[in-house]
C-alpha cells in the first residue's frame, strides 16, 4: 500500500512538472513577440489539459474513500 502511495506521488510530482513546463512554454510562444505556429499550440494546450486531467485522476486516487 504504502509503496503505491509512493508510485502514485511519483508519477504525480512528474504530470505537475511537466505541467509547469507546458505553461512556460504556452506563455514564451504568446507573448506577442514571436510569429507562433497555431497548430503547435493548440497541441501544447491540449497536452496541458490531458496532464491536467491526469494530475486530478491521481490526486483523487490519494484521497482515501472512508469518511470518518
Amino acid at each position: 500500500m504504502l509503496k503505491d502511495r509512493d508510485s502514485l506521488l511519483g508519477q504525480l510530482h512528474e504530470l505537475r512538472s511537466e505541467h509547469r513546463d507546458l505553461d512556460t512554454i504556452i506563455s514564451r510562444l504568446t507573448d506577442g513577440t514571436t510569429l507562433t505556429d497555431q497548430l503547435q499550440l493548440q497541441r501544447l494546450k491540449k497536452r496541458k489539459l490531458l496532464l491536467r486531467d491526469r494530475i486530478t485522476r491521481l490526486e483523487s486516487e490519494l484521497i482515501p474513500d472512508d469518511i470518518a
